[in-house]
């Protein structure tokens, strides 16, 4: 068995263009590639399907490509944190005066 490896999204797009050439057949291409067939035909349907917006990688999107909604709720929970902290620091500060 061997271990999942990692393709670049130039890697994917060269094999299915090889595939969609039909020069070879996709075992034998799969084969040369070092992959399983069944990959490629995974990655022509996700290239299909998604077009320019296929293979963009995995894992949690960078701050610059969440979405709106996201980022909001991200803030909204640092913010309700501090407040719980302040609150915290002016009940304490506020016994000390009694």
């Amino acid at each position: 068995m061997s271990k999942r490896g990692r393709y670049s999204k130039e890697f994917k797009v060269e094999a299915v263009r090889l595939l969609n050439l039909g020069n070879k057949p996709a075992s034998e291409l799969a084969m040369e590639l070092g992959i399983k067939r069944t990959l490629l035909y995974r990655w022509r349907d996700q290239l299909a399907k998604g077009g320019e917006a296929a293979f963009r990688g995995s894992g949690r999107p960078r701050n610059g490509q969440l979405s709106e909604l996201a980022r909001l709720k991200k803030e909204n929970s640092a913010l309700r944190e501090e407040r719980d902290i302040l609150k915290k620091a002016a009940a304490y500060f506020a016994r000390d005066l009694r």
